[in-house]
């Protein structure tokens, strides 16, 4: 199961998440089984080795007795070979271990991009885009920052259970005498862990207060100039930093007593093995080989011990973050019914559609609208009349609140609504969106378009270039189209962005196309690209356009002016100026500049 905070994603419950890691790593055997053995066979050289000296000191009475050195030159032989064997299968088992803590650490990844992807809007809506944005980044790189540590633990783990076993095989009292530090390191821990959990939480918080007042310094420096609030600033910026620095050496104070603290639990538990091996061989009960393999052996564990008690902070983080991803990746996904690709023109019928971000604040009331198969439909209104979200319901990217969208070949439909579930791949194959912001991945031109239909040609390429008015300037790149693009580069303009995203849409080719002001970001020098490209893709094809400029507006068949979420005019660009309403009003307004 899983838990919820408000409105929040699911954040899931340790069971569930335990499951979720257990699963990932059950499902690579090539990884995880050599890693147990290499990390099993490492744990036991690292226990054979105190055993064997503790046999060489027994052995070197018995050659003053007898004079045979053969047994303690085997031992020496043997001891040398199990330290050599130790380095390489601790090296190994580490990388193994490091390997498949990656692994499951991808994949888990993937699923929580691949499933916030897909998410229904109305739950971003209620959650926030800042919830899943820290889930997808914040939460996915702690915890990939954690995946030494975790690995580190899991071989401490190991190294310490098999320890245990080495010490009941020497003598079980004495193996009695090592369990003697578990409840020092018990009181440690019970005394550490309510105290790190919140300073760890105020040091972060602090700190982010500490970036925060130095970024808002920095990006509004002309309002700290113009106002001459330069000290005020750098005061707060002072306290802000004492504030972080104060809480950090707190850590450290605290991690240092708990360090003293367990280094009394080795001090604690190497007496009591000393001290109960001191009795057993005053006994005659062990031999004093024995005694030394128990006090070495216990030793040897310092380094295990203390990595797995220090790591317990950053196991809990590495936890935290991974139960909320695995919130994410848990979330319901129902599974769609198979919707065979469109066969030509589609119709849409938009039946009695709302839509409300927040309950009880509709942003669409009772929508009825039809786009007539290969006919194009105008959205016109001011800001915030809801022509956006009608666009994104017709579109398939938002879903209605109440009511349904049909879409329809003539030989089967497609129905959006919240009842129904469809398959985002097979959606697109019916409608595609290009938006006002649009974005350019990393990669070639040719990348950017084989994304919307891999496989395609640069012959079909260069074809859906000219029709979109971008092969000019496309052709005149140092490079064509291996020339890179994306968020880093400075190759593109806001108008052959916008031309590239109409170029993937009519790559995908739907018979279904959703404008929202795809074609109004370029200034005027580019317009008339734009404008000309934007009727190139909606030739032939359906099409919802939601107009920037009312010259675009004025090209479609049907023009729809929206206010307050409703439809109040519909009709042809002559019909609604001759009608003399607000679309008249609007048109006076435009001609007029």
């Amino acid at each position: 199961m899983t838990t919820t905070t408000g409105e929040l994603l699911p954040i899931a419950t340790g069971r569930v998440t335990a499951r979720a890691v257990l699963r990932q790593v059950l499902a690579h055997p090539r990884q995880w089984i050599p890693a147990l053995l290499l990390s099993l066979a490492s744990s036991a050289g690292t226990v054979a080795l105190p055993i064997l000296l503790g046999a060489l000191v027994d052995q070197v009475p018995i050659v003053a007795r007898t004079g045979d050195t053969g047994p303690l030159a085997a031992l020496i032989v043997a001891l040398v070979l199990v330290m050599l064997a130790g380095v390489v299968l601790t090296a190994a088992a580490g990388r193994a271990l490091q390997r498949l803590a990656a692994q499951v650490g991808a994949d888990l990844r993937e699923r929580v991009v691949e499933r916030a992807l897909r998410l229904d809007t109305r739950v971003l809506e209620r959650a926030g885009h800042g919830d899943i944005a820290s889930r997808v980044t914040d939460d996915v790189e702690l915890f990939m920052e954690a995946i030494p540590v975790l690995s580190g633990v899991t071989a401490s783990l190991i190294t310490v259970v098999v320890a245990a076993i080495g010490f009941v095989s020497l003598d079980w009292r004495l193996a009695l005498a090592f369990a003697a530090v578990l409840p020092v390191h018990v009181i440690g821990l019970r005394w550490y862990l309510p105290k790190a959990g919140p300073r760890y939480a105020a040091e972060r918080r602090l700190a982010a207060e500490r970036s925060r007042v130095l970024l808002s310094s920095l990006r509004g420096r002309p309002t700290v100039q113009a106002y001459q609030m330069a000290e005020l600033q750098s005061g707060r910026l002072r306290s802000a930093s004492a504030s972080a620095l104060e809480a950090t050496v707190g850590l450290v104070r605290l991690v240092a007593r708990f360090g003293l603290c367990l280094n009394g639990a080795e001090a604690v538990g190497l007496s009591a093995v000393l001290a109960t091996g001191f009795l057993l061989v005053n006994a005659d009960l062990v031999s004093v080989g024995a005694v030394t393999a128990a006090a070495l052996l216990f030793h040897r564990l310092f380094g295990p011990l203390g990595w797995l008690l220090m790591s317990v902070d950053d196991v809990q983080r590495a936890g935290a973050a991974l139960s909320r991803m695995v919130g994410v990746a848990g979330i319901p996904d129902p599974e769609p019914a198979p919707l065979p690709a469109p066969r030509g023109p589609v119709t849409v019928r938009a039946e009695g559609v709302d839509h409300a971000y927040v309950e009880g604040r509709l942003v669409l009331d009772r929508v009825d609208l039809e786009l007539p198969a290969a006919g194009s439909v105008a959205l016109v209104g001011a800001s915030g009349a809801g022509k956006t979200t009608l666009a994104g319901i017709i579109g398939g990217a938002i879903t209605p609140t109440q009511g349904r969208v049909v879409l329809s070949d003539g030989e089967r439909e497609l129905i959006l609504s919240a009842d129904t579930v469809v398959d985002e791949d097979e959606l697109r194959d019916w409608v595609g969106i290009v938006a006002q912001e649009t974005y350019v991945f990393t990669g070639t031109l040719r990348e950017e378009l084989t994304l919307a239909r891999p496989g395609i040609t640069d012959d079909e390429i260069w074809m859906i270039l000219e029709r979109v008015v971008a092969d000019g300037w496309v052709r005149a790149l140092p490079d064509g189209l291996d020339t890179p693009v994306g968020p880093n580069t400075a190759v593109l303009s806001a108008a052959h962005v916008q031309q590239l995203a109409l170029a993937r849409l009519l790559a995908r080719n739907p018979p279904l196309v959703v404008l929202d002001e795809a074609t109004a970001e370029a200034g005027s020098a580019g317009a008339r690209q734009l404008e000309a490209a934007g009727r190139a893709l909606i030739k032939d094809r359906t099409a919802l356009v939601v107009a920037h400029r009312l010259t675009q507006a004025r090209e479609c068949d049907k023009i729809v002016v929206l206010d307050d979420g409703k439809i109040v005019e519909a009709g042809s660009h002559e019909e609604l100026v001759a009608a003399g309403g607000r679309y008249a009003a609007l048109w006076a307004s435009w001609s007029a500049h």
